[in-house]
């Protein structure tokens, strides 16, 4: 089964690729490896959502559901990038930031919102490499953030 027909099957539909916030580019091919810069909470009409603290706006569920969605926001742009999800060979790391008080402890239960979205979507090959990070703060006030390396068929 194709990603996107995975994608499909799960009811994901993939948003338009949010175009870079200040002087970077959304991701970067670099031999077989895919960068994808941070990105960070928008919803399916391009609208910003979860917009606050874990451990203080945010139940951690919540804040599951908001790594999911950055995982999504991930793939839309590896899908600008390469034109076909099924390009992808695995994840191989991502990078979770995670808008948190500071007596906040479940950043790893946070970033599996993304992580078991990547094995539902890619099985074996989605499982990755990762960091869950606690900040004070993220950009435009956004409880999550997610990078991500790819690996893509030669």
């Amino acid at each position: 089964m194709s990603v996107e027909a995975k994608l499909k099957q799960l009811g994901v539909e993939l948003p338009a690729s949010p175009a870079p916030a200040a002087n970077y580019v959304p991701f970067v091919r670099e031999g077989n490896l895919l960068f994808i810069s941070g990105q960070v909470t928008f919803g399916p009409t391009g609208q910003l959502m979860y917009l606050g603290k874990l451990g203080q706006d945010f139940s951690e569920q919540e804040g599951y559901q908001a790594a999911r969605l950055c995982a999504i926001n991930c793939l839309a742009q590896a899908k600008a990038a390469l034109g076909s999800l099924d390009a992808i060979q695995r994840v191989v790391r991502v990078g979770g930031f995670v808008n948190c008080t500071a007596d906040f402890t479940a950043q790893p239960q946070v970033i599996n919102g993304a992580s078991d979205f990547l094995v539902e979507v890619f099985g074996e090959a989605g499982r990755h490499a990762r960091a869950a990070i606690g900040c004070v703060s993220l950009p435009r006030g956004v409880a999550v953030e997610l990078d991500m390396i790819l690996a893509v068929k030669a």
